[in-house]
């Protein structure tokens, strides 16, 4: 019979780091971290903001743990929602042993990028830069303007340049993170890849299939919440979500005509769902309007977010 895997303990040499990743919105936060993991434990879309909570993907390296904490885009916010998702993205940041601040190489120093320099210095953690999507920059030359225009604004430990989409210039920012983290236990088993619980991970999966389906048409007031999961003898899942608009309008571009689009959609976060849990998934979404839902509270609590002051 073989032994359970352990957690590693102190003085075994081990190592565990928090690692923050920031960015300005659309920056590859998501894709950086789901390409380190070696797995999808975040969602991505070409819709700037998609990430509304921090998610935290978890990497072994050597005797090293990585936590990486992919946070919201920080913007400037303009609705209550907007501020709950930045002060999130802050939070993780100024709490974390190390802090990535991962910018897209191809928008440069621009005014989100200039916001979020403003504020870094209060983050506690040594800083690390990260110039993504270097692959599709042809004017390389640009790459060392930049650089020397960042760190010329704060001192950051070390520069990176990669692309989070090919892996490009990963192992060697893995490989000096799994150095920089601070000795200790790890916080997770060896095995787990992210901590973000397989019911809100399904909603997740299913409102980026939304977004990519409907990115020109529909706005960011929706939200899908997990309402019921059951595990069948056979091993599949039964799974209930509710999308929630906020106009009866919205819910009509969701349901598409006939029902065409949410059937379209469901089945592509259906196929999804089953391939990352391993076992046949029955989904079953309905849309309601919940008129004023990105000003209830517990919209909020399902998402992990707090409800900020008016």
């Amino acid at each position: 019979m073989a032994e359970p895997e352990t957690t590693p303990d102190a003085g075994t040499g081990t190592r565990c780091g928090f690692i923050a990743v920031i960015g300005a919105p659309n920056a590859g936060k998501s894709t950086l971290v789901n390409t380190l993991v070696g797995a999808k434990v975040t969602i991505v879309s070409r819709k700037v903001q998609t990430t509304r909570i921090p998610v935290r993907g978890i990497v072994v390296e050597g005797q090293s743990q990585l936590v990486f904490l992919d946070t919201p885009g920080i913007f400037r916010p303009r609705r209550r929602l907007d501020r709950a998702m930045v002060e999130a993205a802050w939070g993780g940041a100024l709490d974390a042993d190390i802090v990535i601040l991962l910018v897209d190489v191809l928008k440069g120093l621009d005014e989100d990028v200039e916001r979020i320099l403003a504020r870094l210095a209060d983050a506690r953690g040594p800083k690390v830069l990260v110039l993504n999507k270097v692959d599709r920059l042809a004017e390389k030359d640009r790459l060392l303007a930049l650089t020397a225009e960042l760190t010329a604004r704060i001192p950051f430990e070390r520069v990176f340049m990669v692309s989070a989409l090919t892996g490009s210039g990963l192992a060697e920012l893995k490989s000096w993170l799994a150095a920089a983290a601070p000795p200790g236990p790890w916080h997770f088993p060896p095995d787990e890849l992210s901590d973000l619980p397989e019911r809100k991970l399904a909603a997740e999966i299913t409102r980026e299939k939304i977004y990519e389906r409907l990115h020109e048409e529909l706005p960011y007031a929706l939200t899908v919440e997990t309402t019921d999961w059951r595990t069948h003898r056979d091993g599949s899942a039964r799974i209930e979500q509710t999308i929630f608009v906020e106009r009866e309008s919205q819910r009509k571009i969701v349901l598409g005509k006939g029902g065409a689009v949410i059937r379209q959609i469901s089945m592509e976060a259906r196929r999804e769902l089953a391939e990352l849990l391993g076992h046949e998934v029955h989904l079953f979404l309905f849309v309601k309007v919940r008129e004023g839902w990105a000003d209830d509270p517990e919209r909020y609590r399902e998402m992990g977010l707090e409800l900020p002051k008016e």
